[in-house]
């Protein structure tokens, strides 16, 4: 599959959602025989990423502020915060789920309406959140974190032939810890004890603040112009 030509279609240019005063589209795959779990865990190792049904990457003109970002999961070394945030995760307890918690909704309409009100995802909606995270082709899970059994955070993680990729978390706005970080560590502790290398997190854009966590795991490597480089050249 490696040589493969790959059909894409490309939206229309609309004003960048991280940028301002940029605009973006993006490169939508065409080929039905890649919308499968084999097709997309192909594409992920070449830059794309997953909404709903949708296989996509950016593919801007004027800019080249995107890039594809995974963890080196067995090589991964905590920094110093990251290692409160792993004794933090050890109080937790963590479970890897087929299927959301009935409650989860609750969890996630608190974490829209004190995050993301001014965004597209508000007011909460149940279907518009199943349409994002859920594909008819692709096997996910749901990593829940629960506090002295009360459901804290979600995140939706796509399972890989090579990798895993994170989707979408949310999780309690008000807690006092960084759960999205303890999300993503948790993710990398499920995939290591899986014997799975790498946890794809995503776009990774330097001049966003929004973005800046993701390149606090290390080591690892960004997809720039068809290939993967070590993310400490950056």
């Amino acid at each position: 599959m490696s040589s493969q030509s790959i059909r894409i279609g490309v939206m229309a240019p609309s004003a960048c959602s991280y940028l301002a005063g940029h605009e973006e589209s993006v490169a939508v795959v065409l080929d039905p025989e890649l919308h499968t779990d084999s097709g997309y865990g192909f594409l992920v190792q070449s830059g794309f990423r997953r909404s709903g049904n949708n296989i996509y990457r950016p593919y801007c003109n004027a800019c080249t502020a995107c890039h594809s970002l995974r963890v080196d999961t067995h090589g991964f070394i905590p920094s110093r915060s990251q290692k409160r945030h792993l004794s933090q995760l050890k109080r937790l307890t963590v479970e890897f789920k087929d299927k959301m918690d009935t409650n989860w909704f609750s969890l996630y309409e608190r974490y829209i309406s004190a995050r993301h009100r001014s965004g597209s995802m508000y007011p909460a909606n149940k279907e518009d959140f199943r349409s994002f995270v859920k594909s008819d082709w692709q096997t996910s899970k749901y990593l829940h974190l629960y506090e002295d059994e009360k459901l804290i955070a979600i995140a939706v993680t796509d399972l890989l032939e090579h990798g895993y990729s994170a989707i979408y978390s949310f999780f309690e706005p008000a807690h006092a810890w960084s759960l999205g970080s303890l999300c993503v560590l948790a993710q990398i502790e499920q995939a290591r004890k899986s014997d799975i290398p790498w946890l794809y997190l995503g776009f990774q854009i330097d001049a966003c603040s929004a973005m800046n966590y993701k390149q606090k795991f290390k080591p690892h490597q960004r997809y720039v112009a068809g290939s993967w480089i070590d993310g400490e050249q950056f």
